[in-house]
């Protein structure tokens, strides 16, 4: 077969293929339901994060008071927490953009899935193939930019959503549920274990001394317990960070440039073809 069959040939199945992906929805709701997957495992570990962070909170709020001879004392050994707190604080605001990464990309999948953009799309590739149909034929130069870019704008998205969600449940899903776990039980860690019992009111001076006095080994092993665990939650919650960094961000910025790529190469792919006899 020669050159310009082949190109022609060419030419049919990129029309049919952009035609059939911008009116026919499948990968549309698909890409959506993917979107909506990744948004709700974002606002799930932003829930856990607040949750976490709110008993620390408590637990770094929590005084040791004493009135020995009418003179108040007061200690604050939750303190020791303050690291742990803003750490906790910090990975809630990693997850609160993620969530709103995954809440601009369904914007983006509403624009690109519209009437309108797939009007267009469909109309700029018909002129074009219409001006490629015969070697010689002129197109305007500014046709090849608007093609590629309307291109983008209604196959990127969602065509990237799915790659990016396969990529998750093949080497990612795994990490986010044993992390996501560990997050979820941490509250139960912190809750009892740096709460001070204050001494009755009801008993003499001496024994309410020696009731706190007694109390306070309990009180530092408990923040003690905690910020032993603390090391396992500071390495869950950056697994989970690395996970989400690399569905908002790396993947999306990588599918997008794969995706211009391949939009530019169709695009150019017949005026490459070796010249033939017609």
């Amino acid at each position: 077969m020669t050159a310009l069959p082949l190109r022609r040939l060419f030419l049919l199945l990129l029309a049919a293929a952009v035609l059939a992906g911008a009116w026919f929805t499948p990968m549309d709701r698909a890409a959506r339901s993917q979107v909506e997957a990744g948004l709700q495992r974002a606002l799930t570990a932003f829930a856990a994060a607040r949750a976490l962070g709110a008993v620390i909170s408590v637990a770094q709020g929590t005084q040791v008071e004493v009135t020995p001879a009418g003179v108040g004392l007061s200690f604050a050994p939750g303190q020791a927490l303050q690291p742990l707190n803003e750490l906790v604080d910090r990975f809630g605001a990693v997850m609160l953009a993620a969530s709103v990464a995954f809440g601009i990309q369904l914007l983006l999948l509403n624009i690109g899935g519209h009437a309108v953009v797939s009007a267009l799309a469909s109309a700029a590739v018909l002129l074009w193939v219409a001006l490629r149909w015969r070697r010689d034929a002129p197109s305007p130069r500014w046709l090849q930019p608007v093609v590629v870019g309307l291109l983008l704008v209604r196959f990127a998205v969602p065509l990237g959503a799915l790659a990016n969600e396969a990529v998750y449940r093949s080497f990612m899903a795994d990490d986010y549920r044993a992390a996501l776990s560990t997050i979820e039980r941490s509250p139960d860690a912190v809750i009892g274990s740096a709460t001070a019992t204050p001494p009755a009111q009801d008993t003499g001076f001496i024994e309410r001394i020696r009731q706190w006095a007694k109390g306070l080994p309990d009180l530092k092993s408990g923040y003690d317990a905690i910020l032993s665990a603390a090391s396992d939650w500071a390495g869950k919650m950056v697994r989970l960070i690395a996970v989400f960094a690399l569905q908002t961000v790396v993947l999306p910025i990588g599918f997008l440039w794969l995706s211009w790529r391949l939009a530019r190469w169709a695009v150019q792919a017949p005026s490459r073809q070796a010249p033939g006899s017609t």
